[in-house]
């Protein structure tokens, strides 16, 4: 994105809606999301509102929905009554717990697929197909995850250190 201007924002805000409907969600609230991926502080249900041009009920479902999820969280300002809104600081990991779930159910699938009795066997090698892929996939993910939580911890401990 070259320029930040509002209608950058919104075409950015957008495509992050499209895109977690697309994984299941909302689109409000994907919208949420993306507004509070770039937000550099802490907005208010109102100020989301506002801002996505939806109903202020909307947002407060869909915001609730995703702190349940862990990629929000909800925090406060002395003095304010208001919840503001945030991106969870666990939100990388969490998301792609959620999706190591999601393959390991779809894995749990293939595996009852492929118990089936009396299986052709072309569908047989393409459930065997599609699970070696999914297993890959998940080894990957879950490499990944687990060199981004060592890295964090050695950030942390670098950062205490030098406190």
């Amino acid at each position: 994105m070259a320029s930040r201007g509002p209608d950058c924002l919104s075409a950015f805000v957008e495509r992050a809606g499209c895109l977690c409907e697309r994984d299941g969600l909302p689109r409000i609230a994907g919208r949420i999301l993306g507004l509070l991926l770039v937000s550099p502080e802490p907005l208010a249900l109102d100020a989301i509102a506002e801002r996505l041009g939806v109903s202020r009920a909307s947002v407060s479902t869909d915001a609730r929905r995703l702190v349940e999820q862990g990629v929000l969280e909800r925090v406060g300002r002395p003095g304010d009554r208001r919840d503001y809104y945030q991106m969870a600081a666990e939100s990388p990991e969490r998301s792609l717990e959620h999706r190591l779930t999601a393959i390991r159910q779809f894995l749990a699938l293939l595996d009852d697929a492929r118990r089936l009795p009396g299986q052709d066997p072309a569908v047989q090698e393409r459930l065997e197909d599609m699970a070696a892929l999914y297993r890959d996939v998940m080894l990957a993910t879950s490499e990944v995850l687990e060199r981004w939580r060592g890295r964090v911890l050695v950030g942390a401990a670098a950062a205490g250190q030098s406190a």
